[in-house]
């Protein structure tokens, strides 16, 4: 399942730096020097590197097989020791109870009881399996783009940190509503550029921009049965699914309404929406001519989830595979610049007298229906 085959979940990246002229000699030193090695200290608790995408024993990259057209594909390795922590309880409780008995001692004093817990810890992670993750990672040099196959938070630090480390250029994940974006537009496709962020009431808070979009996309779907105008690009189809989670607050402060169901017009969204929570997650349906997409669009980051691509012709033969990828890759791709466009026009709009004075009140008169 992922980028090359079934449904796909990834953060992107703008990828900061300037490339160097002998870019193929650099991404292959890049990659063949901190790819995956089975190596791992005694007191180490994990090791990481690159493989190859399509056979993860690969990490020589041989003829270059994470080439693919423009795109550079290939895989971040990451095994961990882990010890169920059930399991390190009862054995720290095992060795204290054994250290008195031995020590003829009525109590163990903190350092004892910090020795003893680092040295059960080491020696059940020496005892311990690799546990192997395998994450894609799909770059495309030509825009400054890359989108790494995980949402987790500790995938995404070991990643960012091994992508430094190996390339030595900087990662900037995609929010497209930032100023500090580098060429100060909306990703690399998107036909509107964006304007510098402004402080609009709430919109200083850097999750404002996702969930206000999301909250007026959903309205934008149904005012003419799912059809969107997208300047320069016509009429494409986005279509609400079977799951909202709406938000308000941050913190311990934060209140989240999840509603599910066969149609997207839930109860419970609408209701939420006029308490004032946002929608800072739905699965959507995207439309355009005869491809669709589906996914579930995660505001806050911008983030695609169980991105399911359009059909395609599927074709066991070698000579056929690179054109295969090629044209998932394109399909994934495809995805995110209709998400890009729609989005830079909620922006021109939310920073238009429009707003008041039109969109606003339309928005309103929906939720009451």
């Amino acid at each position: 399942m992922g980028l090359l085959k079934g449904t796909w979940s990834f953060t992107r990246y703008r990828v900061i730096g300037d490339l160097p002229e002998q870019f193929n000699d650099f991404i292959d030193e890049g990659l063949k020097k901190n790819a995956f090695s089975n190596f791992m200290g005694q007191n180490a608790e994990k090791c990481l590197g690159w493989t190859s995408l399509e056979n993860v024993l690969d990490t020589d990259f041989s003829y270059a097989q994470y080439r693919c057209g423009a795109y550079l594909i290939f895989s971040l390795r990451v095994d961990r020791r882990t010890v169920p922590p059930s399991l390190l309880k009862l054995k720290i409780m095992e060795a204290e109870k054994g250290h008195l008995v031995e020590s003829g001692n009525k109590k163990l004093y903190r350092h004892e009881r910090e020795a003893i817990k680092e040295r059960v810890q080491l020696e059940l992670r020496t005892k311990a399996l690799n546990i192997p993750a395998f994450y894609e990672v799909c770059w495309i040099p030509e825009k400054s783009c890359l989108l790494f196959g995980s949402l987790s938070a500790n995938a995404i630090e070991d990643f960012e940190k091994h992508f430094k480390e190996s390339f030595h250029l900087g990662l900037q994940p995609f929010l497209p509503w930032e100023a500090t974006a580098a060429d100060g537009k909306a990703g690399n496709n998107a036909a509107i550029p964006l304007a510098p962020l402004v402080n609009v009431g709430a919109a200083g808070n850097p999750l404002f921009w996702g969930r206000e979009f999301l909250t007026w996309l959903w309205h934008k779907s149904e005012e003419r049965n799912g059809m969107i105008n997208i300047p320069a690009s016509g009429d494409q189809e986005i279509i609400y699914l079977q799951r909202l989670a709406l938000a308000s607050g941050e913190g311990e402060y934060s209140e989240t309404v999840v509603c599910q169901g066969l149609h997207s017009d839930m109860k419970e969204g609408r209701e939420a929406l006029r308490q004032g929570k946002k929608i800072k997650e739905a699965r959507l349906r995207l439309s355009r001519d005869t491809a669709r997409w589906e996914f579930t669009f995660k505001a806050d980051y911008f983030q695609f989830q169980s991105l399911k691509l359009p059909i395609t012709e599927n074709s066991d033969e070698e000579d056929d595979r690179e054109g295969h990828n090629m044209e998932r890759i394109y399909l994934v791709e495809a995805a995110m610049e209709a998400m890009e466009q729609l989005f830079a026009c909620f922006f021109h709009l939310r920073l238009s007298p429009q707003w008041e004075n039109e969109e606003l009140p339309r928005m309103n008169k929906w939720l009451q229906t």
